[in-house]
Formats: structure tokens, C-alpha cells, sequence
């Protein structure tokens, strides 16, 4: 059976399941959760760590200056700033939807951050009788429902049900989640829970909920609450839902998952946080991040000790056909009429995996059941595509360099384009494998839209992104033809407006169909048809008199150009041109793709098959290989130029400044040094952009970038050696 000891590290709880799978080594340095105070995002967000001035902590070689630093999940820095806010101790601190980091000092001034460390303007107070409130701990509730709408008010006074003795514990529920569309507070007191919103309070009444409630914890999609009562001495000091059906609770050493009838214990050797996601928690150490989920039903169905599903089966198979084992046949027989349900279970499975051999191994295993279908067989096999598509994105953005560990469900939840909005915030503008993948879906998906809504939808979200190949969205059309999406890529190269491409998806199916199929599909559309008569008329006349004679029409033509009856081409320069693209396209095409390829090998990073000229030599300046991209520019003929445009910005958006400098030096550029100044200045570093302004040959363009990084002085001298009397206003 399929077990690669998957399942040895399991847990059993009840009857199901749990996994703890590691997904970083921490990469940071001298981090000390127990010491500082942490805020972690859900969904793979980032983590804001600040010393916690109420603790006595060891500096090692820091600065006795608190910073607020932010870290992705792999532990390596994006951003830090010195803390300077007065007003108090730092009472709190949270992520909002929208990567927003919420500080509360104890004088109720909420500050706001980026991703970027960013102190964001204005800064708003909870109010004068807040801060009183908060001083004297008479425990009145104020609540800020919308925090880009930040209007702080009093909710419902909840001594009602607190009998004058302060909660154990506290919750919220958000409005999204709650029946009223308010916030609702829940407030652990001596006798049970008292729910707490703008005019209202309730005690929950229940006989599960009698006696003191000491801890309290809401799923990160709000339907649910759970309480927890003395099992111990000590209430932990933080609870979790795991999914729906367990809590995860943590004190000093100890990790204990609480399914609905039984329990089990872990134990370790450092403290940790716990990060609630919709389908697990993710478990951050000083050393590690971890997540623990209960194991999904299809990787459980494939690699649970003693399995004979089909899906278990389908894997095994594919493992003996590899050892050239006749067993592999023996298990198909077994289950030839499960086949269908073998191979998705395979691909949700891959889904659930962190793991890249895994997910290889599942996919593989899908392929393999795939192929003994039925012809007549009514299954999607366009499911593996898919999840491969998934999973190269997923791969992509949890790399330790991204560091946003996502698993299909919560990529599902979180939805392609918020996670392209944070990739953006984050200034990861050249990860196009998962750029890319949103709008190639949306062009496969658009025929009912209208292009111009089309157009406008995709440039709304592609023009925040600096250096994004917009080829690379054009050449979705090449793409749709490598699927046999021909009816479609010429529908879409038609309406693009671009003879060229409406030419390039022609030259395809008329090599790929038979004639009258070809001359059948152009006569249905009157812009082929156009483009095929005004090349055909000039080169191809045997085959025009097909066209005509196929539609009734040959007499009317020959009346119309005596020479076609003849057969003579007529090779005009435009004809030349495109027969001459037409060839080298079919000669290069598979030379490219094989370059690509090697790429991908060498790199191990499924980045550059499909890609254009320019985004694979871009491609190799940004990861450093100067001596591949160098050979693609030697392959293919690239101009000095283009070269030179490409370096410079692949430089620049990977702020390798000191390697742009040499560069500069190496000869004098053939493109000036406009470029780089501008190359810099885009990546707002001005400092940089001042080592190229002086090498510019025309005084107004000196005097031009001197105004636009501030620099007014040096701006009027430029002007004055320019004489330009209005450039100098």
C-alpha cells in the first residue's frame, strides 16, 4: 500500500487524525517571544515583534532604543522602525484584513503601521474619558468597529452581568460575523459568559455555561466560541480553534489539543505563539514555524497505515510501475471502476501539501490514473491542470524569500487578488508566476465580458505593478493555442485590435486543420476572413481560389483580379515580412523553449518556459545569473539597448545598488544615463539617483531630475547653465 511514513507522525484524537507539519527554520536572529510583545497575521500575514518594556530583557548587540520590527513567516526582516510614541505603555497590538498593524498605547492613542514600518498619518485618540477609563480600570468597553473608519464609541455598560467583579477573559466577534452587523463582545465572568454590544447585555444563558469561565476563544470565521473552565490550577495562557471539532491550548511547556471527548499532550522546550487559521494553527517558536491541522480525508484515505481506498491504491501503483513492477497493473485492475474517484482524491490531496516531492508524488499519481480512462469517460481532467497552476503559485509565494505559507484552503479563502494586493503592498512586483496566473485566468474566463470592461479590469490591478510584462499577458494567446483553444485564441487575437497576433493564431490553425475545416472557421469571422484574402491574394493564390470557389464567389474575384487566375505571387514587402516571421517563429519557437527549460532545470524554479526574450533575461539578472542571461542575449540577438534598459532595471528592482554603480562604469552606456536615474528615483532612493544626475549630458534634464528629488539649488545652477529663462521660473 501507498505509505511513505507519512502517517507515523501522526496524532490520533477520538476517531480523526492531527499532523504537525514544520514549514520554516526562523531565520531571524536573538528573537525572544517570551520577551517581547508579538502580533502575528493570519493567512501566512506577516509578524510585528517590539520589546516589551513591563519585562527585563537581555539587549545582546541591539540598540536600549525599542524598534517595532516586522518579519514575513520565514523570520527574515522586512521593515523596522525606532518606537518614539509617547502616551504610555504599548497596551496591545493586531493586524487588520488588510495588513494594517493596530498599536494601542495606554493613553488610548491608536497608531497605525504598513507593512513597511510606516507610521501612517493621522493618528486617533479614543478620547479623553477613554484614557480615564482605562486609568482607573472601572471596566467600561469602547469599540472601533471600522478601523479605516475610525470613530471609537462606548458600547453597553456590562456591569450588569459582572456582578462588580472584573471578566477572567474577553472575545470579540466582528460584524461580519454576528447577526446585528455589530460588534459583539463576550466577557468571561464568575457565573458563566455575558454578551456585551452597543446598547445591550446578555447573560448566555445555558447549563453548559455555569461557573467561572476563564479563558475564551472565537474561530477565525466567527460562527463559533468556545469556553474553557478550571481543568487545572492555572488557565492557559492562550487558546485556539484547530478547523471546527478542537482547541489547541498552551501553557509554559505544554501543547494540549482538546477534541470533543479527548485530549492530547505535547511537550516543548521553548514558548510559542498560536495563529488561528481557517483550517489549522499555524505554531510560531523562536526556532520554527509550524502548523497543525487535522488531516484532511484524502491525504488520510492515501497514506494511512494499512489503506486500501482507491486513492491509496491509485499511489501504490504508480510506485511499482516506476520499479518496473507488474503489481502496478495487478492494483489498476482493482480498481478500474474507482478511477475517477482515485484521482481526485490525488489532487485534493496535493492541495494539503507543503511538501514539493509530495506534491510531485500526488500529481504523478493522478497523471497515472488519468491515463486508463475511458475515452467515453465524462471526468474533468482539466482538475490536474488546475491544481498544478495552484500549487505553482502556492510553491512561489511560500518560499522563505516571500514567506507566505498558504495551503489551498486558506488561498481559497483569501482569494487570488487580495493575495496579489499583498504581494504588491510588499513590494514583491516581480513574482509574475502568481501575477500572471490571475490574468491568464481571466482572459480564459472572459468571452461573456466585454474587452473594454476586460481591458479596464485587468489594468486597474497590473498598473501598481512596476516592471510587469504586459507581453507576458498577450502571450496568454500562444498559450490557449498549445491547448487546442484555436476558436478562442482567434476570437481574442481578432478582437485584440493586433494584425500580427490575428496572423500568428492564422498561421497556427491553417497548419493544424485540415482545409475546408480552416476555410469554414474564417468565413464565420469577418476579420479573418479579411486578413486571410489580403495575404492570400498577394502569395497564396492556389489556395484563395479555394477559399472562393468554397463560398460561390471564385467568378466575382477573378473579375475583380485578373492575376489571381494565373497563379502568380506577388511578394510585396509586407507579405515578405510576415512570411519571413511566420518561419522564424516556427524554427525558434522549440529552440527557446528548450533555453527555458534548461533554465528551469539549472534554477530548480518553473519560472521561464513560456516567458518572452526579455522577461528571461530580466529573469536571470534578478536571480543573479549573469552568465545565462548573457547567453540569451548572445542566442538571440538582443540589442546593446535593450540589454542595457534590462540590466539596469532588473538591477534596480532588486536594489542592488552597488552592482548598478559598476555597471554604469563598465563603458559608457549606449542608453545614457536618463535610465538609471530614473530607475532609481522610481524606487524612491534619491541618495542613489544623485550619483547619475551629473553624468547627464543636457543641463535641463539636470535640472529637470534635481526638481523632482527636491533639490532646488542644484535645479536652478542646471537651469542657468541651460539659459532656459522658464526652466529657471
Amino acid at each position: 500500500m501507498a505509505n511513505f511514513s507519512v502517517a507515523a507522525e501522526w496524532q490520533l484524537l477520538g476517531n480523526r487524525f492531527y499532523r504537525k507539519l514544520e514549514i520554516y527554520q526562523m531565520l531571524w536572529k536573538h528573537v525572544d517571544l517570551s520577551r517581547n510583545k508579538v502580533a502575528c497575521s493570519p493567512f501566512g500575514g506577516p509578524i510585528a515583534i517590539i520589546r516589551d518594556d513591563s519585562k527585563i530583557v537581555q539587549l545582546y548587540s541591539e540598540s536600549a532604543r525599542r524598534k517595532l520590527r516586522i518579519f514575513n513567516s520565514a523570520g527574515i526582516l522586512i521593515a523596522e522602525t525606532v518606537w518614539k510614541h509617547a502616551g504610555g505603555r504599548l497596551i496591545g497590538m493586531s493586524w487588520t484584513d488588510d495588513q494594517t498593524l493596530i498599536c494601542i498605547v495606554q493613553d488610548g492613542t491608536i497608531y497605525r503601521y504598513n507593512i513597511n514600518a510606516e507610521c501612517l498619518e493621522p493618528n486617533y485618540s479614543m478620547g479623553k474619558e477613554c484614557f480615564e477609563q482605562t486609568a482607573c480600570f472601572e471596566g467600561t468597553l469602547f469599540c472601533v468597529a471600522d478601523f479605516k473608519d475610525i470613530k471609537p464609541y462606548k458600547l453597553a455598560d456590562p456591569a450588569i452581568g459582572m456582578e462588580d467583579e472584573l471578566p477572567h477573559c474577553m472575545a470579540v466577534i466582528e460584524p461580519q460575523y454576528t447577526l446585528s452587523g455589530n460588534v459583539l463582545v463576550l466577557l468571561g465572568v464568575a457565573d458563566g459568559i455575558v454578551t456585551v454590544e452597543d446598547d445591550d447585555v446578555r447573560q448566555v444563558e445555558s447549563d453548559d455555561l455555569r461557573g467561572p469561565v476563564h479563558k475564551l476563544a472565537v474561530h477565525i470565521m466567527g460562527g463559533f466560541w468556545r469556553d474553557l473552565r478550571m481543568m487545572s490550577a492555572l488557565p492557559p495562557e492562550q487558546m485556539a480553534w484547530c478547523e471546527l471539532d478542537s482547541v489547541l491550548l498552551y501553557r509554559d511547556d505544554m501543547l494540549l489539543v482538546v477534541g470533543p471527548s479527548e485530549f492530547c499532550i505535547s511537550y516543548i522546550d521553548e514558548p510559542v505563539i498560536l495563529i488561528p487559521d481557517c483550517d489549522g494553527v499555524r505554531i510560531l517558536s523562536n526556532t520554527t514555524m509550524d502548523f497543525l491541522q487535522r488531516v484532511p480525508d484524502s491525504t488520510e484515505s492515501i497514506f494511512k497505515i494499512g489503506s486500501t481506498s482507491p486513492a491509496s491504491l491509485l499511489v501504490d501503483a504508480l510506485d511499482h510501475f516506476d520499479r518496473r513492477s507488474a503489481k502496478a497493473q495487478e492494483n489498476l485492475r482493482l480498481i478500474r471502476t474507482s478511477l475517477p474517484e482515485a484521482v481526485e482524491a490525488c489532487v485534493d490531496a496535493a492541495g494539503h501539501e507543503f511538501d514539493v516531492y509530495r506534491q510531485r508524488t500526488l500529481l504523478r499519481g493522478a497523471s497515472y490514473g488519468l491515463v486508463f480512462f475511458g475515452f467515453g469517460s465524462n471526468f474533468q481532467c482539466d482538475c490536474i491542470q488546475e491544481m498544478c497552476k495552484t500549487l505553482w503559485v502556492l510553491n512561489a509565494v511560500c518560499d522563505s524569500g516571500i514567506g507566505i505559507p498558504l495551503i489551498i484552503q486558506q488561498y481559497k479563502s483569501l482569494t487570488a487578488p487580495v493575495l496579489i494586493g499583498r504581494l504588491i503592498n510588499a513590494h514583491k512586483h516581480l513574482l509574475e508566476v502568481v501575477i500572471m496566473h490571475w490574468p491568464s485566468s481571466k482572459i480564459t474566463a472572459s468571452l461573456g465580458i466585454p474587452d473594454a470592461t476586460l481591458l479596464e479590469i485587468l489594468l486597474d490591478k497590473l498598473k501598481v505593478c512596476k516592471g510587469i510584462s504586459y507581453a507576458a499577458v498577450a502571450a496568454h494567446i500562444p498559450l490557449l493555442l498549445s491547448i487546442g483553444e484555436g476558436d478562442m485564441a482567434l476570437t481574442k487575437a481578432t478582437e485584440s485590435g493586433d494584425p500580427d497576433l490575428a496572423y500568428l493564431v492564422l498561421f497556427h490553425i491553417w497548419r493544424k486543420r485540415p482545409a475546408l475545416e480552416f476555410l469554414g472557421t474564417i468565413q464565420a469571422r469577418s476579420v479573418a476572413r479579411y486578413l486571410f484574402i489580403t495575404f492570400a491574394r498577394s502569395y497564396k493564390h492556389e489556395f484563395l481560389k479555394d477559399f472562393f470557389l468554397s463560398t460561390g464567389q471564385l467568378q466575382v474575384e477573378l473579375g475583380k483580379n485578373p492575376i489571381a487566375s494565373k497563379g502568380s505571387p506577388l511578394h510585396g514587402p509586407r507579405i515578405k515580412l510576415i512570411e519571413k516571421a511566420q518561419n522564424h517563429f516556427s524554427e525558434t519557437k522549440e529552440h527557446t523553449f528548450e533555453i527555458q527549460h534548461e533554465l528551469e532545470v539549472s534554477t530548480k524554479q518553473a519560472i521561464f518556459v513560456d516567458s518572452s526574450i526579455t522577461d528571461t533575461i530580466r529573469t536571470c539578472i534578478v536571480l543573479g545569473n549573469h552568465r545565462a542571461a548573457m547567453k540569451v542575449k548572445m542566442e538571440f540577438k538582443v540589442s546593446e539597448k535593450r540589454w542595457y534598459l534590462l540590466e539596469v532595471f532588473a538591477l534596480a528592482t532588486i536594489r542592488d545598488w552597488d552592482a548598478l554603480e559598476k555597471f554604469s562604469k563598465e563603458k559608457r552606456p549606449p542608453i545614457g544615463y536618463r535610465p538609471f536615474v530614473e530607475a532609481c528615483i522610481d524606487a524612491d532612493e534619491k541618495g542613489e539617483a544623485l550619483k547619475y544626475i551629473p553624468r547627464l549630458a543636457d543641463p535641463r534634464e539636470r535640472a529637470e531630475d534635481y526638481t523632482r528629488i527636491g533639490m532646488a539649488k542644484e535645479a536652478a545652477d542646471a537651469a542657468s547653465q541651460a539659459k532656459d529663462g522658464d526652466l529657471l521660473g
